[in-house]
């Protein structure tokens, strides 16, 4: 691991840590709510995993939530920001697969197989991602017996996540 300083201004110059080869990378497609993705940020963050963002945000990335969710952790975070879903998908690395996930995800997640380097996407939490891309792409879902509508998205990245790095061997 190296630490590199951010040049876009993405994250308003702040020295962050740089993965050279995550073991994996979470996806986040148009987060609307910015205390979920501070608490997905500080996942990333604990994982060693790379954060991307694929914009439009439904808030700053200076936002005091985002912030505060994160709480001291933003320099650990290695995170890329994307202007569409199009610039994020042509800077995918070699052979990695890009998996869904959704409350409408008919498999559960714990039947997908995800290895290594591997891209967890995950969709705005008001609408979740579009029917072309849980077609496109293979799409999981985490079961849901009582009479909600779907898990927080922060919950879900964290049940997700860890359930592909145990499997994966690394703890």
């Amino acid at each position: 691991m190296e630490r590199n300083k951010t040049v876009t201004g993405d994250r308003g110059g702040i020295e962050h840590r740089i993965l050279e080869n995550p073991r994996l990378h979470v996806v986040l497609y148009q987060p609307e709510i910015p205390a979920n993705t501070g608490n997905i940020a500080r996942l990333c963050a604990a994982a060693e995993i790379r954060l991307h963002l694929i914009h439009p945000l439904g808030f700053r990335v200076d936002d005091k939530h985002l912030k505060r969710a994160g709480l001291d952790y933003w320099p650990e975070v290695d995170i890329r920001h994307h202007p569409n879903f199009r610039s994020f998908f042509r800077q995918m690395y070699g052979s990695a697969k890009l998996v869904s996930f959704s409350c409408r995800g008919l498999q559960h997640y714990t039947k997908a197989r995800v290895t290594y380097g591997d891209y967890l996407l995950f969709g705005p939490e008001t609408r979740g991602l579009s029917l072309h891309i849980r077609e496109t792409y293979p799409c999981y879902g985490i079961p849901i017996w009582g009479k909600v509508r779907s898990l927080n998205l922060s919950t879900s990245v964290g049940i997700v996540t860890y359930h592909y790095l145990h499997q994966m061997g690394c703890f």
